[in-house]
């Protein structure tokens, strides 16, 4: 008897389960953020793009502001005992004046990168998909004048101004661009004097320029001061005959160890600059010199 009661009431429970609606579990926090989620998984779908992540580097990084900075900052306090010594020059061998030290003194220059952020330009390519260097592009953004001063580069302009030091701008944009470029700098707070932004193409008597070189432009300085300091974002900014391999850049270098954070202060810019054409145009496979990603996969080094 107790065996049939059991049957029955079981058959009760099971009519009474179907019947029954079913209750939705609630949404967990872990299911409701992978609901919110879910939209974003549509980025997968754009294409990728070698600069995106060094551009929002320079972009948005605390880290690069404060390297800036700081950088800035050691310059700056070079700059006393360079005004001391009579010596003192930061011009590589064979450009400066051999009687330099009765010269008024001045600092030289890059702009872009180092005075002057073009990183909404790289945002523009990025989001359009563009890959190289694109002229037209180029062009409007330095039509608008709309770039700012990097962290640390006004306020050390400001300090060399105040010492008596006059700033050159040496830079490889072109002739065409003096008017923007010098307006920009400008209105960025940088000071400037008579002939002091040099771009590509500007005369220099007696010397031809090879390619891109800043040799001319720096040796013309020379005539007229005592060059103390270097500044820049690529190493053509303090030497000539960079566009080449990796292991004859390294020798360019070599001689001037001493002058690191001393004479010559080297900033950051990891989007763009002749660090990258000695990885594309020398690659290590020369197969590969027509493929600039595989060139550039190819040089990793792995342990």
């Amino acid at each position: 008897m107790r065996i049939v009661i059991l049957l029955i009431c079981s058959s009760m429970a099971l009519a009474s389960c179907a019947s029954a609606p079913v209750q939705k579990p609630k949404p967990t926090a872990t299911s409701a953020t992978s609901a919110a989620l879910a939209p974003a998984s549509a980025a997968s779908t754009l294409p990728a793009h070698d600069k995106l992540d060094a551009t929002l580097w320079m972009q948005s990084a605390i880290e690069y502001r404060a390297l800036m900075q700081g950088l800035f900052h050691a310059a700056q306090e070079q700059l006393p005992a360079a005004l001391a010594d009579p010596g003192w020059q930061a011009l590589a061998q064979g450009e400066a004046q051999t009687d330099s030290g009765k010269l008024p003194t001045a600092v030289i220059v890059d702009i872009d990168e180092t005075m002057l952020d073009n990183s909404p330009y790289l945002a523009r390519q990025i989001m359009a998909g563009s890959y190289g260097f694109d002229s037209q592009g180029w062009a409007t953004w330095v039509a608008e004048k709309a770039a700012r001063a990097l962290p640390g580069a006004k306020e050390f302009a400001e300090f060399a101004a105040a010492h008596g030091i006059t700033m050159i701008y040496i830079s490889n944009r072109d002739l065409k661009d003096l008017a923007a470029t010098s307006e920009n700098l400008a209105s960025q707070g940088f000071p400037l004097v008579d002939d002091s932004v040099l771009l590509l193409g500007a005369a220099t008597p007696d010397c031809i320029a090879k390619g891109s070189d800043k040799g001319c432009r720096r040796r013309l300085i020379a005539q007229r001061y005592r060059v103390v300091m270097l500044i820049g974002d690529n190493l053509g900014d303090f030497i000539d005959g960079v566009g080449t391999d990796v292991t004859a850049r390294e020798a360019l270098l070599a001689p001037y160890q001493a002058w690191l954070g001393r004479r010559w202060f080297m900033l950051p810019n990891p989007s763009y600059g002749s660090w990258e054409s000695a990885l594309t145009k020398f690659p290590i496979d020369p197969s590969l010199k027509t493929d600039a990603r595989a060139a550039k996969r190819a040089a990793l080094r792995l342990k």
